[in-house]
């Protein structure tokens, strides 16, 4: 297969900023609380409803977004989701009240569900044995993002007030949908599965519901469905209350706190690009390569965890490096699992399927939080971090090892539907004219 050309890197490369940006701003909620809850005399609780509008209005939209993508254009469509990120958050900025602000708040969410076209044409540039790779450096953008949003907050938040912030993240949203409406090429889906590389020309397929919901009948693709609603419980409970355990249980200072967790985020954010690379490597040898990888991983993060929060709350520096080295395998699985859902997927559903996967993450996603609320009131902070995240990556390493058992299979099926397009298309072209 031939090497990704310049301009596929340089796709990659957009979407990169895009999402690094759209993390940000995402994320910018966080650091910009306080303000934002002082400007309109809010509680707490108002507070929170204005990110659960969000998350809400994202989860619902998962499914049509994918569709979507499924049926028409996709880099226009991620064009059209940037514009929305960009125009939402200038409304957001400019609400007058409350009121306002939580509808404005929760429209930012109709872009939010945007990543699964994104995904899926990054699919069309790069053929199977380089995606975890490729699907890894993407998905560094979730911490990095998280940082940029903090820095940004930090920095700019008592110079230019909240709505200054959202101003600028807003303009760089409208600005993205400009550059990929120019600047990034559809690619006909399929276009860099091997047994398609070599065709002149590709038939055009296109969302059709028999084949979306064939996608129910692909066994290892409904292991990854399942593990994904437990498998987002260990990164939504450690970031809606890692710090506050840090600063109660722990007895950490703010700058404590922050000279812990930025090098452990940043060592995380490399675990996506390592993760991804292994799971190329191990996937090119062995068709299970990527669920063993994604199983190994949290095993190992798990027994990693259960280590590190065990040590002494005095030795921070021993706490910060064993924090580091389990930060670094947490990410592993991600890249695998959105790589793996196109290794067994026909490419005119694989924005569905990703959407799917997204939707059940979702559900967890909001369950995470709460639960370990729930055990921390019953408990400590502790003890509900250490316990829900020890068990769910036991449970998701067991689905990846059953994954793994039955994925060869489903990936040759979907190599033999590629080959047969591929006879057809051949046939065509060498079929006389009628």
């Amino acid at each position: 297969m031939s090497r990704p050309s310049r301009y596929a890197w340089f796709v990659v490369a957009v979407f990169f900023m895009f999402m690094l940006l759209h993390q940000a701003d995402k994320l910018l909620i966080g650091p910009l609380t306080e303000p934002i809850m002082r400007t309109f005399g809010i509680t707490k609780t108002q507070m929170g409803a204005v990110s659960t509008g969000a998350l809400i209005v994202g989860a619902i939209l998962y499914p049509i977004w994918g569709y979507l993508y499924d049926r028409y254009a996709r880099s226009k469509l991620l064009a059209l989701a940037s514009f929305i990120w960009g125009s939402t958050t200038w409304l957001n900025a400019i609400a007058p009240n409350y009121g306002t602000f939580l509808v404005t708040r929760a429209s930012t969410g109709i872009d939010d569900s945007s990543y699964p076209g994104l995904y899926s044409l990054i699919a069309d540039y790069f053929g199977p044995r380089v995606r975890g790779r490729v699907y890894g450096i993407l998905q560094l953008t979730g911490p990095l993002g998280y940082l940029l949003g903090m820095i940004l907050a930090l920095m700019l938040r008592d110079v230019i007030g909240w709505r200054g912030v959202f101003y600028i993240t807003g303009s760089l949203g409208i600005l993205l949908a400009v550059v990929i409406f120019f600047g990034v090429r559809e690619m006909p889906r399929g276009r860099s599965e091997p047994e398609l590389a070599d065709l002149e020309q590709i038939g055009i397929y296109r969302f059709n519901w028999k084949t979306a919901l064939g996608l129910f009948r692909i066994r290892s693709l409904i292991l990854l469905f399942i593990q994904g609603f437990f498998g987002v419980f260990p990164w939504n409970t450690i970031t809606y209350w890692f710090f506050y355990y840090l600063e109660t249980e722990r007895g950490y200072s703010s700058d404590a706190v922050l000279m812990t967790m930025a090098p452990a985020v940043l060592v995380l954010a490399s675990g996506y690009l390592v993760g991804g690379s292994l799971g190329d490597f191990f996937f090119r040898r062995t068709p299970r390569g990527r669920m063993l990888v994604a199983s190994t991983a949290v095993l190992i993060g798990a027994v990693l965890l259960w280590i590190t929060m065990g040590i002494p709350a005095e030795n921070q520096l021993l706490f910060l490096v064993m924090l580091c080295i389990t930060a670094l395998f947490i990410p592993f699985a991600a890249p695998n699992v959105t790589s793996s859902i196109y290794d067994v997927t026909l490419p005119e559903v694989r924005s569905t399927a990703a959407a799917v996967q997204y939707f059940i993450e979702s559900a967890g996603a909001a369950t995470a939080p709460l639960l370990a609320g729930i055990i921390a009131d019953r408990y400590t902070l502790h003890d509900a971090i250490l316990w829900i995240c020890v068990s769910t990556w036991i449970l998701c390493a067991l689905f990846f090892f059953a994954a793994a058992y039955l994925v060869p299979r489903d990936i040759r099926t979907l190599r033999a539907q590629l080959q047969e397009r591929a006879e057809q298309e051949r046939a065509r072209a060498g079929a006389p004219a009628a």
